[in-house]
């Protein structure tokens, strides 16, 4: 009899190793996000490999490889699933409806895509940290503006995931009308394609380069900063991950932050509080970084009240 209770004791705490399954672009520009989650969840008691399992799984730029990566997390029976961007999100939404989704970042606007029903009231399965991305590819324009005061023309970079899409390019055109700015709207859907944009917006004089948000042109960050310098374009990016590659400017929410508080979101669900119940929040603070080495490698001159402004400059 002794023997036998020992055995459902363990089977009992086994049970309570919580399973958090993690669906996000690529391991290397994810790392210092999830070391914030996990940070973040120390600070309410789990620990990975004693109180909590955390499934990682990464869609490397590659659409296709969603669903399927979706639903493997799916049938691992997680208890909780954590999505980055609105591509993992959306794919997370189509293979559950049941398991709690939490948004460490949509990516976009969750209501204006339907994954969520209001930010007040999320209803479903899903809640999080929303993103307005697309609403900040106006101040992004703007800020180009600041440092090449002759601009007069703009390639936008996106792709087919882009989730700032057609919102993001409303905003902007806004924007560049204010400004007399021309915007050239270029879309890629593989890498070879990339370069190709290049020598066609130089070919049209444009003079400076804005990046969506995105997973597909995320992954491809390190050959897009290349050529830009290869190019001599100045760019905005809409990312820290682009930080790593050398990018010269980028005005981005704060992911750090964004990821430290989905551990608050997790927490709450395993304690037995659903999603719907959680509204989901949009970011309070954004970034501004200035790389001096990337605008000394075009010739390029940052205007001293730019700087000023700068969260954070790369000397």
């Amino acid at each position: 009899m002794l023997f036998a209770l020992c055995v459902s004791a363990d089977a009992q705490q086994e049970k309570k190793l919580a399973r958090i399954g993690y669906l996000g672009n690529r391991s290397s520009s994810d790392a210092p996000w999830i070391n914030e989650f996990r940070a973040g969840l120390s600070e309410f008691g789990y620990v990975e490999g004693q109180n909590i399992t955390v499934e990682y799984r990464y869609w490397e730029g590659k659409l296709e490889r969603l669903p399927e990566l979706a639903a493997e997390l799916v049938r691992l029976n997680c208890d909780v699933l954590l999505t980055g961007g609105v591509e993992a999100t959306e794919a997370a939404k189509n293979a559950t409806k049941t398991i709690p989704i939490v948004m460490a970042f949509s990516g976009a606007d969750p209501v204006r895509r339907g994954i969520i029903s209001s930010l007040a009231q999320p209803g479903g399965n899903i809640t999080g940290l929303a993103s307005i991305n697309a609403d900040l590819t106006g101040k992004r324009l703007e800020l180009l503006k600041e440092v090449v005061p002759t601009l007069s023309r703009v390639a936008m970079l996106s792709s087919p995931t882009s989730p700032a899409g057609p919102t993001g390019f409303k905003e902007t055109q806004a924007v560049a009308r204010s400004l007399a700015i021309t915007i050239q709207s270029f879309e890629v859907k593989t890498a070879d394609e990339i370069e190709a944009v290049f020598k066609t917006a130089t070919k049209q004089r444009a003079g400076a380069l804005m990046v969506q948000p995105g997973g597909f042109v995320g992954f491809h960050g390190k050959k897009i900063v290349e050529l830009t310098e290869k190019y001599h374009l100045p760019a905005v990016y809409p990312s820290i991950t682009f930080v790593d590659a050398g990018a010269l400017m980028i005005y981005a929410e704060d992911l750090i932050a964004h990821f430290r508080r989905a551990a608050w979101y997790v927490d709450k669900i395993l304690k037995g509080t659903k999603p719907a119940n959680l509204p989901a929040e949009q970011p309070k603070k954004f970034y501004l970084v200035i790389n001096l080495n990337a605008a000394k490698r075009i010739d390029l001159s940052i205007p001293p009240h730019v700087l000023a402004r700068a969260d954070r400059v790369i000397r």
